[in-house]
């Protein structure tokens, strides 16, 4: 259903535009009220274009910040900030996505080898379950792309304590469905959820919150887990630095790749990067053991030809979806690069792929945005946030009040 989210940045501006006028006030007092599909204009409903940098998280805060204060709109900038805390604690520790992806296969060798377990995960995943609220998240989530925040949290909850199922299977439902999945903030999500990456902390969902926050559209009173304990797991990898990035030569004959990270590489030619050529990467089947929702592939695809649409006069001769490194050596060979240009890709499929790469040199920027902001997320949310206002006044000029 992508007549939700158009594929297009100039849709992804135009909703920006008409979410501003609520990202103060309102946005803070209605944020976590989850009305169901099509009612879910309390919330900004950006991510699945900031996701994949479409809009970037710089567009959307200078905006909203045109208009208010960084006081008055201190709830929703922090959410915007998430998002980057996120990515920035994975690429510290880039250990626990390779982690998710081994239990991912372990689980998925259980469903095809336990009959009850593919049954229940089955039922989980389709909406069939006792749970009215549980499975219409599940079947809001497959037929539109989007959940509300709200209803993550309580469905990764039930998928986890009340049904008790592995829960690196419900971050890959999640992830397979989402037009806005992200490997970092899914699978940090899914860990918080379930007690692994605040440590012994774990979130349960209440009936009461549940009632109050759908506003009586759901009530599942003595249906879930009351007082479940958190997962047990490994303790988190050691810290590792915050990537830098590279430094771009433009004097050498570069190939460029765009991948579904960054779908904004304007900022790649304002330091005067004029490649030769220009290939889109689709590092769908990276994501995990099973195929992608075809409506996820078919929007990331759109807004694939959206970017190169844009900046076609920029991009060179165009070469669509390559898959594999090899791939990309062979390509950039063929067209006579020394040297191979790529947005810097955060920890997850395309970075996957893109590590491999050994032929040619591989030369991958960072905005400015991520490398201020990601050194800081060392620890909790609570500590990074405190930067908020300092990272926020980098922004071009932008004065934190």
């Amino acid at each position: 259903m992508t007549d939700l989210f158009p594929p297009t940045r100039t849709a992804a501006l135009e909703k920006l535009q008409s979410f501003v006028p609520k990202a103060a006030r309102d946005y803070a007092a209605q944020r976590n009220y989850d009305r169901g599909p099509g009612h879910h204009d309390n919330v900004s409903t950006l991510s699945p274009y900031v996701r994949h940098r479409l809009l970037t998280e710089a567009d959307v805060l200078e905006t909203v910040l045109g208009r208010y204060s960084l006081g008055s709109a201190e709830k929703f900038v922090q959410e915007v900030f998430w998002r980057t805390y996120w990515k920035g604690w994975l690429e510290m520790r880039p250990a626990v996505w390779g982690g998710y992806q081994q239990g991912l296969l372990r689980a998925w060798d259980q469903v095809q080898t336990q009959s009850g377990l593919r049954s229940e995960w089955e039922a989980a995943c389709k909406g069939e379950t006792d749970i009215d609220c549980f499975n219409h998240w599940a079947q809001e989530l497959v037929r539109t792309g989007y959940l509300h925040n709200h209803a993550r949290m309580w469905f990764a909850s039930i998928w986890i304590f009340t049904l008790r199922l592995p829960w690196e299977l419900g971050a890959d439902f999640f992830l397979r469905h989402l037009y806005d999945g992200d490997p970092a903030s899914n699978t940090l999500s899914w860990r918080w959820v379930a007690g692994l990456q605040t440590e012994g902390k774990n979130y349960v969902a209440r009936a009461s919150n549940i009632s109050k926050y759908t506003e009586g559209r759901f009530s599942p009173l003595y249906q879930l887990a009351s007082n479940p304990e958190p997962l047990d797991g490994p303790p988190h990898p050691p810290r590792m630095e915050a990537p830098m990035g590279d430094r771009l030569d433009p004097s050498k004959p570069a190939v460029l790749i765009l991948h579904d990270d960054d779908l904004s590489p304007g900022w790649l030619f304002d330091q005067v990067l004029k490649p030769m050529a220009t290939a889109t990467l689709d590092a769908t089947a990276q994501i995990g053991p099973l195929h992608i929702a075809p409506q996820v592939k078919t929007f990331k695809a759109a807004l694939m030809a959206d970017c190169t649409a844009r900046w076609s006069s920029s991009l060179g001769p165009v070469t669509s979806d390559l898959t594999t490194a090899q791939e990309i050596e062979d390509w950039a060979h063929s067209m006579g690069a020394e040297q191979i240009v790529t947005p810097y890709a955060p920890v997850g499929p395309a970075a996957t792929i893109l590590n491999d790469i050994r032929a040619l040199p591989l030369v991958r920027p960072l905005r400015d945005f991520d490398r201020r902001a990601w050194p800081h997320a060392t620890a909790g949310f609570f500590k990074f946030k405190k930067k908020i206002p300092e990272l926020v006044g980098a922004m071009k000029g932008l004065q934190p009040v």
